[in-house]
C-alpha cells in the first residue's frame, strides 16, 4: 500500500528551503522566522518528501535545523574543525569568566573576546593556525554562512545551530571529568590539563 502523495502546493517555501539545506547551512529560528514557521508548520510533509529524496533533516527543539550526513568534503572537514576549535576556545574562555554556556546567543562576540580567548589558548590556536583575524574570518565567512553566527552591530552572535558545538564541548567535558575522577572522592594523576567549565 503506497501513502498519499504529497501536496506540494501546500509547501511553497519548498525550494527555498531545499536550498538552504542543500547549501549546508542550518536553519535557526531566530535569524529565519519566515522559514522557521513554514518548517515547523509543515515538518512531517518536509520530513517524508526529504527523506525520499535521500536527505536527513534534523529539527533540534532548540530553534535550528539541518540536513545531516556522514559524508563531506575536505574543505567542509577543514572548516568543520576550525569552528569547532573556535567555539570550543569561545566556550572554554566564557565559561571561565563565569558566563553560563547555556545562554550563548547573549554573549558579545567581538575582538576583544577573541583577544581573551587567544591570550587563553594561543599555543593552541597558533599550532592550528588561528591568530584574532583568522577567528574574525572563521565567524564571518564560515559560522555565518553555516547558520552558526550573525553579525549584530559591531559584534557576533551565536546562534541556536552553535548548540551543536556546545553539546560536544559539554560531552567532552563530561569524559574529562569523567576520566579524572575515579569513585573514590580523589582525582586520578594525569599529564593532560583538564578544561573545567
Amino acid at each position: 500500500m503506497s501513502s498519499p502523495p504529497l501536496a506540494l502546493d501546500k509547501l511553497p517555501r519548498l525550494s527555498e528551503l531545499f536550498r538552504w539545506f542543500n547549501n549546508g547551512k542550518h536553519l535557526n529560528r531566530e535569524s529565519e522566522p519566515v522559514l522557521w514557521l513554514e518548517l515547523e508548520q509543515q515538518e512531517t510533509a518536509y520530513r517524508e518528501l526529504f527523506t525520499a529524496l535521500g536527505y536527513d533533516l534534523r529539527i533540534d527543539r532548540r530553534g535550528f535545523a539541518w540536513f545531516h550526513s556522514e559524508e563531506s568534503s575536505s574543505n567542509v572537514n577543514k572548516s568543520t574543525h576550525q569552528l569547532a576549535l573556535l567555539f570550543m576556545v569561545i566556550f572554554d574562555a566564557q565559561a571561565n569568566g563565569g558566563k553560563p554556556l547555556g545562554r550563548f546567543n547573549d554573549w558579545v562576540i567581538d575582538r576583544s573576546l577573541l583577544n581573551t580567548v587567544f591570550e587563553q589558548h594561543q599555543d593552541l590556536l597558533i599550532t592550528e593556525g588561528l591568530d584574532v583575524e583568522t577567528m574574525l574570518t572563521l565567524l564571518e565567512k564560515t559560522a555565518s554562512r553555516y547558520g552558526f553566527a550573525r553579525a549584530e552591530g559591531g559584534h557576533w552572535q551565536l546562534l541556536p545551530a552553535a548548540h551543536r558545538y556546545l553539546d560536544h564541548f559539554l560531552a567532552l567535558n563530561s569524559e574529562v571529568d569523567d576520566d579524572s575522577f575515579n569513585g573514590s572522592g580523589e582525582t586520578q594523576d594525569t599529564d593532560e590539563e583538564t578544561l573545567t567549565p
